[in-house]
């Protein structure tokens, strides 16, 4: 397949410099948000570098032999571990410090926008390169999706909008997803929403209606 993910191999200076940044943004993501941290694997050309020739989520999934990073690990603690598992991409757990509302990334940009102008309570946001705005917020959203939907009216429209819960893991920043660029952050992190995000009702409203607007007609 061309690479490989936990076996030794000699670095260049720049993959070097690479994996002791890796390990940094590892590091702040156990130490500083307190998030874990879990060994994912990586696609190119269509492969998934977990071997298998059917992987149903190439690039897209932890590893199954590599060992998580758990939250609250030192700088030197998560720089040991991920040197453990050399071309691997950052995956975060879902279900333990946050669920993720997942929406169209143009619903998602014109959502935090109002939600900005509406003063509403918000937490990280990631945005994919496929297309996903992806909404950090508090655990146990995603179990109660189908109740809010229906509690606010928005239950039989068809939206856009799924939740993810307890094990799933979503691609961390700046990790590859799928062999098809990077994720990145459309709303940083900061410390007193990482280990609290909002409730997802307070959010629901608003991406529910932007998704509903931007919904293909017919």
């Amino acid at each position: 397949m061309g690479f490989t993910i936990g076996i030794r191999e000699k670095r260049s200076g720049a993959r070097r410099r690479g994996r002791a940044a890796e390990g940094t943004a590892v590091a702040e993501y156990t130490g500083l948000w307190g998030w874990a941290v879990v060994p994912g694997a990586r696609a190119r050309d269509g492969a998934c570098s977990c071997g298998d020739a059917g992987c149903p989520s190439p690039g897209a999934h932890p590893l199954d032999f590599a060992r998580e990073v758990p939250a609250g690990a030192t700088l030197d603690a998560a720089a040991r571990a991920w040197a453990e598992v050399p071309g691997a991409s950052m995956l975060l757990p879902v279900g333990r410090s946050f669920d993720v509302l997942d929406v169209a990334e143009q619903a998602g940009r014109r959502a935090l926008v109002r939600m900005e102008r509406m003063g509403l309570p918000q937490g990280p946001v990631t945005v994919t390169p496929d297309g996903r705005a992806q909404f950090f917020v508090a655990p146990g959203a995603a179990a109660e999706l189908p109740r809010l939907l229906y509690r606010t009216g928005w239950d039989d429209t068809g939206l856009d909008l799924r939740a993810f819960g307890a094990g799933s893991h979503i691609t961390a920043p700046p990790s590859d997803r799928g062999g098809l660029g990077p994720v990145r952050w459309l709303r940083a992190p900061a410390l007193d929403t990482a280990a609290a995000p909002p409730e997802a009702r307070l959010l629901l409203g608003t991406l529910a209606y932007i998704c509903h607007r931007l919904a293909p007609c017919g």
